[in-house]
């Protein structure tokens, strides 16, 4: 498909690499986020970590990882755009819209327990995420959390088990 077939609604993130915007599906009527990787010759990072990231969400599928749809390209701006599920919130501006109010233990023991049932899938095939934060989480209006942004994530092994070492490491 062509990113012709999406409308822009509005632009809902910014990240290095890309940028991400709130879509309608002028096929199916639905709501979609549109990631649209920048490609720049001077800068062929951008690629690789696009590439890395297609390549571990092609290898999740769970209700609490976001879900890659496919991949639309534009011939107009020679770019390509990552099709996922919309999501209304992300964990960090929910937080910051409770203005001085907390959620409620049962709503944080939902979102806890969401949060290690998506990782623990990625753990179980072969993917660290790297990258958990309030911004990664993306929560739709019924409460479901979705952990999103598979850019900084890396594959492994979780059957070969690697000696413990007494080094803090926080550069992966």
């Amino acid at each position: 498909r062509r990113a012709s077939t999406f409308e822009k609604l509005d632009k809902i993130g910014q990240g290095t690499y890309s940028n991400v915007y709130k879509a309608r599906d002028l096929v199916t009527g639905s709501i979609v986020a549109l990631k649209k990787v920048r490609f720049d010759k001077s800068e062929p990072e951008g690629v690789k970590f696009m590439a890395r990231e297609i390549l571990i969400l092609c290898r999740l599928d769970h209700p609490n990882v976001i879900k890659l749809h496919g991949l639309v390209t534009s011939r107009m701006s020679s770019s390509v755009y990552l099709v996922f599920d919309y999501m209304d919130h992300d964990l960090a501006g929910l937080s910051a819209s409770l203005a001085g109010a907390k959620f409620t233990e049962p709503q944080v023991k939902c979102f806890m327990k969401q949060l290690f049932s998506g990782l623990e899938h990625c753990h179980n095939n072969g993917v660290l995420h790297r990258d958990i934060k309030g911004s990664n989480l993306l929560i739709d209006n019924e409460g479901v959390l979705k952990i999103a942004d598979f850019g900084l994530a890396t594959l492994y092994d979780p059957n070969h088990k690697r000696p413990m070492t007494s080094r803090v490491v926080t550069l992966w």
